[in-house]
């Protein structure tokens, strides 16, 4: 893998981590504007908004991991597929299939679809990388 696609990499989770996290704060910290300026009836709890807000914090605070060393933190990637896929396949469900999903929610949707397939992507690129073999003392071939 190039340097360029490493720092390529890197981006995509810093931006993820960003985008996650400031999501959450701002569904923590001012949810009932947030409903109110997209005229959506908020539920009968907030706090069904406040757990995955919280959620959406911690998941950014794990990109900014992976976006520190993603080598490294290549098995924590599969995680954040999860997430993506999740909200994407909620939002699609009930958008096709339900018809009712509120318009505000349909941009997030869109947005971790292409984060999905950035993530998807990355995970692909930091695969194992093949071992160069050399004999070793015995004169077998072993992987260094």
């Amino acid at each position: 893998m190039s340097e360029k696609e490493l720092k390529t990499i890197s981006a995509l989770f810093y931006f993820s981590s960003a985008y996650d996290f400031v999501l959450g704060a701002v569904f923590l910290l001012v949810a009932p504007w947030f409903f109110r300026v997209f005229v959506v009836d908020p539920p009968n709890h907030w706090g069904y908004i406040h757990f995955p807000a919280l959620l959406l914090i911690l998941f950014g605070i794990m990109f900014y991991q992976i976006a520190e060393n993603p080598r490294a933190k290549r098995n924590l990637i599969p995680y954040g597929c999860l997430l993506k896929a999740s909200y994407c396949s909620v939002v699609a469900l009930h958008t096709f299939v339900g018809g009712n999903m509120p318009d505000m929610w349909k941009p997030f949707g869109i947005a971790d679809f292409l984060m999905l397939l950035g993530f998807l992507w990355a995970y692909k690129k930091l695969g194992p990388e093949k071992q160069a073999l050399s004999p070793d003392n015995s004169g077998n071939i072993a992987p260094h």
